[in-house]
């Protein structure tokens, strides 16, 4: 095929959506090439338009839905297809939880190498929408125009918004009205503090250049009813910044932390930063069963609390932990899970590399009036070795939640010399998940698997494997 025709279009009828793809994108296939077509429904015939050939697969956009799948339905949304965070909104909620099932199961086989015979169904979200605890919103005088704001003639003046970027594009950020993720006050917080920074000429961030006073808006609410709001400011403007937090503050009584920011970095990331309190406490915090946790503006926290308990609790049932069990925590994080099990073990050992993680984990602890527990910070392939498993004892089970990369090779060298009776693995990307699988299959069999559900609308799933030594 010559160059020139690589790059024509080619247009495609009566095309069968046949699965689900990663990053929210669907599957095709024609004369025996996978073809990934964005906004898809597994179910759906399509007229789809090829926008780019690879010599593995192709990808394509719908021109005009033929036959509507049988799991299709309106999304809720009307930033819907624009916005990135909610790709499977256009899908009803029980085939999604399929769709992850198979997922997941698929992986398992391609990339682990294993068949799993024995599975438990998927762990659903009661909450559909409105299920997130956390979100943040981007300030940019780069808001993303509609095909229709470019065809018209008229100048735009108000470019400004906050809400989301837009996918693959760093310097667009779509002005949100309604966001369907976080409960209330959340669109009236964002909306009104809009509203506020432009009747009183406060400048949007723009990226590019590097300037403009507003950069990040943080909203998180607990199922105690408490709030935390933090903005983020590029440059001290103190009168500018008191001007807004004061509104903030007089027009939202039931914020309970109002917190701000000076961020002159060329990112939003704040963990570096010092954060001020301006009004109220400088955390939030939220129960799981009975044990409370601190959550501060820089706390990791799973972001649907609700779904957080059901899969501490799966893990928990399903480690069938004894009395006499040493319990290891590899990448704690605030130790949520470590202290979920602390009561059924003799001592659980949290590790991970974010310092203030493991600070956040012993202050709850210690709130929580548990002792058992102990933790340490350090990065997880050199301080998970053999002089620390011999001062802190060899454990009986190991409990693994890796990020999205899964577990370094030294870890997995590691535990396999060691030899734990039982290792739960948790993952969130059950491809990274599958891949250290089988680096650990000559060892360890897979016992039982729980998928659950913390991100409706989106193909985002948790996953836990049962491992048991052979």
């Amino acid at each position: 095929m010559s160059r020139q025709n690589r790059r024509k279009p080619i247009s495609l009828e009566n095309i069968e959506i046949v699965n689900t793809a990663s990053k929210g994108k669907s599957v095709a296939k024609h004369e025996g090439r996978v073809i990934f077509v964005k906004g898809g429904v597994p179910g759906d015939v399509c007229n789809i338009t090829v926008f780019k050939k690879r010599k593995k697969y192709w990808e394509a956009n719908i021109d005009k839905i033929i036959q509507k799948s049988t799991n299709r339905i309106d999304p809720e949304c009307s930033h819907f297809g624009t916005c990135g965070g909610c790709k499977w909104q256009n899908m009803t909620y029980d085939s999604q939880l399929q769709f992850k099932q198979d997922e997941v199961l698929n992986n398992l086989s391609k990339i682990g190498g294993v068949s799993i015979t024995k599975f438990n169904k998927i762990l659903g979200s009661n909450k559909e929408l409105n299920y997130r605890n956390k979100m943040e919103f981007t300030f940019s005088n780069k808001r993303w125009l509609t095909k229709e704001e470019i065809r018209h003639e008229d100048e735009i003046i108000d470019k400004n918004a906050l809400g989301f970027h837009v996918p693959g594009m760093f310097d667009k950020v779509i002005n949100l009205e309604k966001c369907h993720l976080q409960e209330e006050p959340s669109n009236k917080i964002r909306n009104s503090v809009r509203e506020f920074a432009l009747k009183n000429n406060l400048t949007f961030f723009d990226i590019r250049n590097q300037e403009g006073l507003l950069r990040n808006l943080m909203i998180r609410i607990s199922r105690n009813n408490q709030l935390m709001v933090l903005v983020q400011f590029y440059h001290d403007d103190s009168k500018k910044i008191k001007l807004l937090m004061n509104f903030i503050k007089n027009s939202f009584k039931e914020i309970t932390s109002l917190l701000y920011t000076i961020n002159t970095k060329a990112n939003n990331t704040i963990y570096d930063q010092k954060i001020i309190c301006f009004d109220g406490k400088d955390h939030i915090t939220e129960n799981i069963e009975d044990l409370i946790f601190k959550i501060g503006p820089k706390s990791f926290f799973q972001t649907n609390s609700e779904q957080a308990e059901v899969l501490y609790k799966s893990v928990r049932d399903l480690a069938d932990i004894k009395k006499e069990d040493i319990v290891y925590d590899l990448y704690t994080g605030t130790g949520t899970i470590a202290q979920f099990v602390a009561r059924e073990a003799k001592c659980v050992i949290g590790i991970d590399s974010v310092a203030e993680a493991i600070e956040a984990a012993k202050e709850s602890a210690q709130f929580n009036n548990i002792k058992n527990c102990n933790f340490f910070s350090g990065d997880m392939k050199n301080l998970f070795t053999d002089e620390f498993i011999s001062q802190n004892g060899k454990p009986n089970l190991v409990i693994t939640d890796p990020p999205r990369d899964g577990m370094h090779k030294k870890v997995i060298e590691q535990l396999k010399k060691i030899k734990p009776k039982k290792i739960i693995y948790v993952s969130c990307n059950s491809a990274t998940q599958a891949r250290d699988i089988s680096l650990l299959n000559d060892l360890y069999e897979i016992k039982n698997m729980q998928t659950v559900d913390m991100f409706p609308q989106t193909h985002h799933v948790e996953n836990i494997l049962i491992l048991e030594l052979r």
